[in-house]
């Protein structure tokens, strides 16, 4: 294995040019939230839901479904969508966190932030 120093590796990441393998983002853990995206304006008529894909790591076992950081839902499959009951009229954060078997986030998450009209 080559080993590169740290700052050709700091030039790599800031140039876009290394990316993880993806045995190494396994092994770390990653989550996607591909709807909505971020920014994005939902209508309050609608039956609003996150669209979402997740590696949950070697630390973590499922996700949590999170607005404005109160939990909403538990989610046992890694990938899927998750419709919101209701999203009142206002911004929003939507997040989807990485938890363990005891339930307790370890830090892997993604969130969105979102407008309802």
């Amino acid at each position: 294995m080559t080993r590169l120093s740290a700052f050709t590796l700091f030039t790599a990441l800031m140039s876009g040019s290394f990316a993880l393998a993806p045995a190494a983002m396994a092994a770390e853990g990653s989550v996607t939230i591909t709807s909505p995206q971020d920014g994005a304006k939902l209508d309050v008529m609608n039956q609003n839901k996150i669209v979402y894909d997740v590696v949950p790591g070697p630390k973590g076992d499922h996700v949590h479904v999170y607005v404005d950081d109160k939990e909403v839902g538990i989610l046992r499959q890694l990938k899927g969508s998750y419709t919101f009951e209701a999203l009142s009229a206002g911004k929003h954060t939507l997040c989807i966190k990485v938890v363990n078997k005891a339930h307790t986030p370890i830090g892997l998450q993604r969130c969105v932030n979102v407008s309802v009209e």
